[in-house]
């Protein structure tokens, strides 16, 4: 059986991490999700989960499961109840409006839920 290492993965484990890692992180994960690419001669941003969108159905689903691994480590970093609801809440509206051909994905170009979670985690740590 072999059991791997962090050195021979490349893994970053998080629960190794401080907070700042983690936000920056998080913060690297939600402009993928969310802003990772521009519109040339515009100033509109659109990463994987406008792309992933796409794909009736599953493409939102699937964006919404890293979008609660956000949550996840918003848990394990102490953010408060309230603050993962609303963060829940920004996942659910995303998924659902994103669930609309066509409009779901003009929606996800300007929700950018991943990126108001982390900013909801560092509001709620006191790091911005």
């Amino acid at each position: 059986m072999n059991t791997y290492t962090e050195s021979q993965t490349g893994a970053d484990f998080s629960e190794n991490l401080n907070f700042a890692e983690r936000i920056e992180r998080l913060e690297r994960l939600a402009a993928a999700m969310d802003s990772k690419w521009g519109i040339p001669g515009t100033s509109i941003r659109l990463g994987w989960d406008t792309v992933l969108g796409l794909i009736p159905g599953f493409g939102d689903t699937l964006t919404s499961g890293v979008s609660f691994y956000i949550v996840h480590q918003a848990h394990q970093m102490g953010v408060p109840f309230w603050t993962k609801v609303r963060m829940v809440w920004n996942i659910i509206v995303d998924w659902f409006i994103g669930l609309i051909p066509l409009i779901g994905d003009l929606f996800d170009v300007g929700w950018k839920s991943n990126r108001k979670n982390v900013a909801l985690i560092k509001k709620a740590l006191g790091l911005c």
